[in-house]
């Protein structure tokens, strides 16, 4: 199978995508995917773009939005395949969207609006459309809303569970002092620990969801960002690991063959050259 002429057009990447879902011909890998395990790699894609951004590399920005256009690419070809929807139908969503939120660049009031009128006009236009969603759904009206409906539910999972926490803390449903928070916490290792002794996975992961919750809690009374305490706790990790990598490599010794009780005193040299 030849590659596409003109890989700058559109159509260029979704004849790629078809290729590889291509039942004989294709990649084996890519046909045994679905929705559900392509998912975490989009929202690493996502991550990626968000890193570039981060650092300023225009150049690498580029290569993770080709990557992050893979996915939604991906996901409609798997969408097409099962008749649902195809490639043209999310541009189609995305562009009538646009234009039905911005009356005042598409619409009669082009111009003539403030920013708050603006503001105004997008959240009203959001409910309208959620409305219009839920009535194809078939589902329900809700006649009182839930004060946590308007906490957003794609967010990143320690994003989601702090704006919960935030928004419940609203109406005086919060803790008093972190301390309470900490309290808290050993009380949901306790109960982890039940967990594993009962040997019950549905119910370790629950208590190991508990005690995320509870630490992000804890992270947000202390004036913490969750995200960016454990992005930094995950870049220590990696410094300290390679020191063990480094410290191994000079003595000629591979990972796999240096004991647990070594690695642990190397870490430990790293850690005390990290406070000196």
């Amino acid at each position: 199978m030849k590659p596409p002429s003109n890989p700058t057009d559109i159509a260029a990447l979704l004849e790629v995508m078809a290729a590889l879902r291509t039942p004989v011909g294709g990649c084996p890998w890519d046909l045994e995917q679905t929705f559900e395990t392509i998912a975490p790699y989009t929202i690493e894609e996502a991550y990626e773009v968000a890193d570039a951004i981060t650092r300023h590399d225009l150049d690498d920005l580029r290569e993770e939005l080709g990557d992050l256009l893979l996915q939604v690419v991906y996901h409609a070809r798997m969408a097409e395949e099962q008749g649902a929807f195809a490639f043209p139908d999310v541009v189609a969503a995305v562009v009538t969207k646009m234009v039905r939120r911005h009356p005042h660049v598409f619409g009669d009031k082009a111009g003539c609006m403030s920013p708050d009128e603006v503001k105004a006009a997008w959240e009203r236009i959001k409910a309208e459309e959620k409305a219009e969603r839920s009535a194809r759904r078939g589902e329900l009206p809700v006649q009182q809303p839930s004060l946590l409906s308007s906490v957003k539910t794609g967010q990143p999972a320690l994003a989601h569970a702090l704006a919960l926490q935030q928004k419940a803390g609203t109406v005086g449903f919060d803790w008093n002092d972190p301390r309470a928070v900490l309290a808290k916490i050993r009380e949901e290792a306790d109960e982890i620990e039940a967990a594993l002794d009962g040997g019950d996975a549905k119910e370790i992961a629950a208590e190991t969801g508990d005690l995320l919750f509870a630490v992000v809690n804890l992270a947000r009374h202390a004036k913490v960002d969750p995200d960016m305490a454990l992005r930094s706790a995950s870049a220590k990790f990696e410094r300290r690991f390679a020191y063990i990598e480094q410290e191994l490599a000079k003595c000629s010794k591979a990972l796999g063959a240096a004991t647990l009780d070594e690695m642990e005193a190397l870490w430990c040299e790293a850690k005390q050259a990290e406070r000196q």
